[in-house]
């Protein structure tokens, strides 16, 4: 070709979702995604189904509905709020917007993926710092900060380790950052965390001008399907992202069913206290299997296997039995697969799979 991109594009390696297919087997348990355990809440299906006759019609750009709605729920100004097509899209822009050539972006060594290739594809140098005991180590990402860092990357809690810190670690990284260097706080897991005093993100955000917090539809509300994440940030920074993000980013089908799960009774109480039961079940009845589980604050856990050998061993066997999970050699993890936390049946399939 003559015709070549940025030579920072030809080093990415394209993301590769969950599996969702075995050759041969009939009945497929996918717990490879991190999806919700029971769907979308019923309030959501409906919505989508109204929509669908208003197919024709552009959505609402700004998708006023559903900041006011996420402002009501969360307690916060909807004026600080802006929707993507997913996270993954504001993680995009944020590095687009503010890193770019000549800039470094940092994140923990074992962070979500999208991190790297968003960085990569700005043209930024991404750093990734060692973790400490499967925890993002806060003194080694500050030590890692240079002159040409321009974003941090974080999640707490963590994918794919699951690992939470404590909100004290979240405030002494801010305070250790310059004032020109972006703070990213991906709470894509919030809701699922249980942990007393743990704060998603937002009084950062409002103590500080220089940090953004994240969030999902695609997890607890189970809206993986619909595309939908959002931020809440200083105006300044909301302001950069309503002038580089698509005009009708986030299709009308897709707001409808946010607000609509947002209003759904009973909804995160109920999938918190599922999630909560069956992580401890599946986490003791592996951990009495013989191998390691990482303490989660999520709906999924990562077990590690000892070698990139026993996990492939372990996949296989879990496969023959219908049972899709994922393995973490993507993410410099070899040794070890990542299995979501799905409803009652499934999670004890997976129990009876390693018993």
């Amino acid at each position: 070709m003559t015709v070549l991109p940025r030579p920072t594009i030809l080093s990415i390696e394209p993301y590769v979702g969950g599996e969702s297919k075995i050759p041969g087997v009939n009945r497929i348990i996918k717990l490879s995604s991190n999806e919700g355990a029971f769907g979308p809440p019923p309030s959501a299906i409906e919505a989508i189904t109204r929509a669908a006759r208003e197919a024709h019609r552009y959505p609402d750009g700004g998708a006023t509905a559903l900041r006011e709605a996420l402002g009501r729920r969360w307690g916060l100004d909807p004026a600080r709020i802006v929707c993507g097509n997913g996270s993954d899209e504001l993680i995009a822009h944020l590095c687009l917007a503010y890193g770019g050539e000549g800039t470094e972006i940092i994140m923990s060594a074992y962070g979500f993926m999208m991190y790297d290739i968003a960085g990569r594809y700005a043209g930024s140098r991404v750093l990734k710092v060692a973790e400490k005991d499967g925890f993002a180590d806060i003194d080694a990402m500050l030590a890692a900060v240079g002159p040409r860092t321009r974003l941090v990357f974080i999640a707490n809690p963590n994918n794919p380790t699951g690992a939470l810190l404590p909100e004290s670690e979240m405030k002494r990284l801010r305070a250790g950052l310059r004032d020109d260097i972006l703070l990213v706080l991906d709470s894509a897991y919030a809701e699922y965390v249980t942990a007393p005093g743990y704060d998603a993100g937002a009084a950062i955000v409002d103590a500080a001008g220089n940090t953004i917090m994240l969030r999902t539809f695609s997890k607890i509300f189970g809206l993986g399907g619909m595309r939908v994440g959002w931020g809440y940030a200083p105006a300044g920074i909301v302001d950069t992202l309503n002038r580089v993000r698509g005009p009708f980013n986030v299709a009308a089908a897709s707001q409808a069913a946010a607000v609509a799960a947002l209003g759904e009774e009973g909804w995160v109480e109920k999938c918190v206290a599922h999630n909560t039961e069956w992580r401890a079940k599946v986490s003791a009845a592996i951990t009495a299997a013989g191998h390691k589980v990482q303490p989660s604050e999520t709906n999924f856990i990562l077990v590690d296997f000892g070698t990139a050998d026993g996990a492939k061993a372990a996949d296989a066997r879990l496969k023959a039995k219908g049972l899709i999970v994922r393995g973490m050699t993507g993410y410099g993890l070899p040794q070890a697969l990542r299995i979501t936390i799905g409803n009652a049946e499934e999670c004890q399939l997976v129990i009876d799979a390693f018993a």
